[in-house]
Formats: C-alpha cells, structure tokens, sequence
C-alpha cells in the first residue's frame, strides 16, 4: 500500500504540470454547483438543499498573448445542456478575466452541473485557470468554496 501511495503521490505533480503546459487550445470541464445537498436524509429520503451562487472566472494567465474564449457551456446534472453562457466568441487580452454568474434563484443545474469552457490562441500560450466561487452568505450562515477546472483530453 505504502508503494503505490508512493507512485500515484509521484505523479500528481506531472498531472499538474500537464494541466499548465503551454498549449493553443483546450476543452475544460469545470464542476459547478447550483445548490449544496446536506444534512441527514428525511422518511421519503430526501435531503436538504441550500442554493449557492457560482461566479465562474475564466482568467488568461499568459503575460503577453490574447486567447479567445469560444464556448462556455452550462449543463445539469443529468447532463442536459442549459445554455451557452457566450453568445459569440470573446478574446482574452493577457491578464484579462471573463466572468459569468450562475445566480442563487437559478437551480436548473442542481448539484452536479458543470461547465465545458473551450478556448483557443494563435499560438501557444499558458493555459487560462478557470474556476468557479460557489457562495451563499446569510447574516448566520455562510458557505463560500471554489471548484478548479481540468482539461478534458481529446
């Protein structure tokens, strides 16, 4: 056990390192999540559900190119897709961030929606971070967590 903890805690780095390698384009599969399940299970087994809002940020991390985002599309749980967040491509200048809003009222997605972010540049560039602040914020309570995008290899 000790060995093979060794050898998959040995790669996690070139996994990382994958994700940020310089690249012309990428598919991104982003974890989002309309609403939060917790608590203990009712008699008809359902859970409780608290609704998050989901700042999605889409930033270019390359200090000197532009990328252009093409597609950010919002799918459910079921894996429906909802809608296209980007009616028509946007370019990134270096450093810029692009951002959507997935409010608190919409809970089309449920708890396992997620993003497919598509970008792409003229030439190679660092790959943009792309993640998802989830918050819901009451006077006594508050939750407020963050998901990262992985590349979706093609």
């Amino acid at each position: 056990m000790v060995l093979l903890w060794a050898v998959i805690a040995g790669l996690l780095p070139m996994a990382a390192q994958a994700q940020r390698a310089l690249s012309a384009g990428q598919s991104l599969y982003l974890p989002v999540y309309a609403y939060v399940q917790y608590g203990d299970r009712d008699g008809s087994g359902k859970t409780r559900q608290l609704p998050v809002s989901a700042l999605v940020s889409i930033h270019n991390t390359d200090l000197d190119r532009p990328m252009r985002v093409i597609a950010a599309r919002y799918y459910a749980t079921d894996g429906k897709f909802i809608r296209n967040f980007l009616a028509t491509p946007r370019v990134l200048k270096p450093m810029e961030t692009l951002e959507f809003l997935v409010e608190r009222r919409d809970v089309a997605g449920g708890s396992g929606s997620n993003f497919v972010v598509q970008w792409e540049a003229d030439a190679m560039v660092s790959p943009p971070l792309v993640q998802a602040l989830h918050l819901e914020i009451q006077t006594n309570r508050s939750i407020v967590f963050t998901t990262d995008a992985v590349v979706i290899p093609r």
